[in-house]
């Protein structure tokens, strides 16, 4: 009884950040936003477990699979990125403690996991929480190993990256960094190690069944990042790049810059290999065209050090520890309603509007356009909307035909969100990411149920099978000219068709 007081009162700077963190995004989201578009992609992949997926690894669609256990309903949803976004402020707090910082590092370091871009990834159903969890993770073990030169964290950090490996693919960045930073620091020692060799067999028997599925299915992860490459990564300039590194992390990039500083001193230097894991993490992200946040896996681990540096050159300047705390909190305050939803569309845009954020770049979309409102938030709207208005058209057809009637959307987030809303509607498809490994091979239908942003060319694929069509309808959604990925809906229904088939 008496080791676990002591425990808590050693540890509950950090847990109360913890809880705090983990009700933020509940508390602040408005009610009238709904799930992100991508949410209902990855909740659909709860129901078809498998190996492997078109656009991410698996590990996502098991805690899909829970949720759905538990009812599917926005809490549980939420619950998992809130729930391991505290968890990870947790970790963070544990490697200031393993760097020798005290109680105000730790509490500097974990301010930081509440105050930045981590506010809106912990609010949102994507395997990026996975990723800077396990990256996260992924840090404390090499600083325990660093400090107690022990060879189980290498076997535990082969784990923690081949579960890294199921969450995004990204991780090899990481651990490209990881590899290459070795030899520019003391622990070069452990090439000559078996213990690195085998932690390395290990981490691959480990991820073999996700490669193994891969090979199968002719590597969909490479397809998709070459049209991601195609679609996005190449408009992705370096200088766009590495200016959002400061503005994801604004209100507290000095306690980053300063930590990445103090790796390189004397009295940081024992922890250099965090220091030259990023900085490599950076470099390959740059030339690779990588998005801004796919580095935010790497950042956890500059925050650590930089509480301990901070700590440390503000021991006798107090004044300078409440005055950086208050500049986080102003800034943080100020930038809420970039990181999450808070108020209504209109409210937003005419707040970015009057504090000149509509002009810092924080509302561009992967088009290199400026929106009234960030990407995120206009991919939450009107999704039930949607659903309501599919499923009132499906039931509005004579109840012999609706069993000759294939519902299909254009892309993964209609269905998806059909998927998830649509009680009353049949299974909905589409060819559009991963459910396109859920269709059939062959279709008997004679009406076709569809939805779009636009009526489809001539010579489409799928409407060339079919005789006539007919608009059913649309959704009017707020601020609609700047949410172009739903912004029309057209419900077809065929009289005719001679069948479809899959390859069609």
């Amino acid at each position: 009884m008496t080791a676990s007081i002591n425990w808590f009162q050693k540890h509950r700077i950090i847990l109360f950040l913890a809880l705090l963190k983990f009700v933020l995004p509940y508390l602040l989201q408005h009610p009238m936003y709904e799930l992100h578009r991508d949410k209902y992609l990855y909740l659909a992949e709860g129901k078809h477990l498998a190996w492997g997926y078109m656009e991410v690894p698996p590990l996502l669609s098991l805690f899909a699979a829970v949720t759905q256990l538990l009812g599917n309903g926005f809490f549980w949803v939420k619950f998992w990125p809130a729930l391991l976004g505290a968890i990870n402020l947790f970790i963070v707090g544990r490697m200031v403690q393993e760097m020798g910082g005290n109680r105000f590092a730790q509490f500097l370091a974990c301010m930081c996991m509440i105050t930045g871009a981590y506010l809106r990834v912990h609010f949102l159903f994507q395997p990026n929480f996975l990723e800077i969890f396990f990256w996260s993770l992924a840090a404390l073990l090499l600083v325990r190993l660093i400090k107690y030169d022990r060879a189980k964290y290498l076997y535990q950090l082969a784990i923690c990256l081949a579960f890294s490996f199921y969450a995004k693919y990204s991780v090899v960045f990481f651990i490209a960094s990881v590899f290459g930073a070795l030899p520019l620091t003391p622990q070069r020692i452990y090439f000559g190690s078996k213990h690195l060799y085998l932690a390395a067999l290990v981490f691959m028997i480990l991820v073999a069944p996700n490669l193994f599925w891969q090979y199968q299915h002719d590597w969909p992860v490479v397809h998709h990042m070459q049209e991601l490459r195609e679609t996005q990564l190449q408009y992705v300039q370096p200088f766009d790049f590495l200016k959002n590194q400061f503005l994801m992390h604004l209100p507290c990039f000095f306690v980053w810059v300063g930590g990445l500083c103090w790796l390189f001193t004397r009295r940081g230097s024992r922890y250099a290999l965090i220091g030259y894991t990023y900085l490599l993490v950076l470099l390959l992200l740059t030339f690779t065209n990588g998005k801004d946040y796919y580095t935010l896996g790497a950042y956890p681990m500059l925050f650590a050090a930089g509480g301990v540096w901070f700590e440390l050159v503000t021991k006798r300047t107090l004044w300078l520890r409440y005055t950086a705390v208050a500049a986080i909190l102003i800034i943080f305050v100020a930038i809420i309603p970039v990181a999450l939803p808070v108020w209504k569309p209109d409210a937003l845009a005419a707040y970015y509007r009057k504090t000149g954020l509509d002009r810092s770049g924080v509302l561009r979309w992967e088009d290199l356009r400026d929106h009234p409102l960030p990407q995120d938030f206009a991919d939450m709207i009107s999704w039930k909307e949607l659903t309501d208005k599919m499923t009132t058209a499906y039931l509005s057809l004579p109840i012999q035909e609706r069993e000759k009637t294939l519902v299909f959307c254009r892309n993964y987030a209609q269905a998806g969100a059909a998927t998830y809303f649509g009680k009353q509607l049949p299974q909905v498809h589409t060819d559009n990411a991963s459910f396109l490994f859920w269709m059939p091979d062959q279709y008997n239908i004679s009406n076709l149920l569809f939805v779009g942003h636009r009526i489809p060319p001539p010579g489409d694929v799928v409407f060339e099978q079919f005789e006539s069509y007919e608009v059913r309808d649309s959704i009017t959604i707020p601020l609609q000219e700047s949410l172009a990925l739903k912004s029309f809906f057209i419900v077809m229904e065929i009289q005719k068709s001679t069948g479809l088939s899959k390859r069609a």
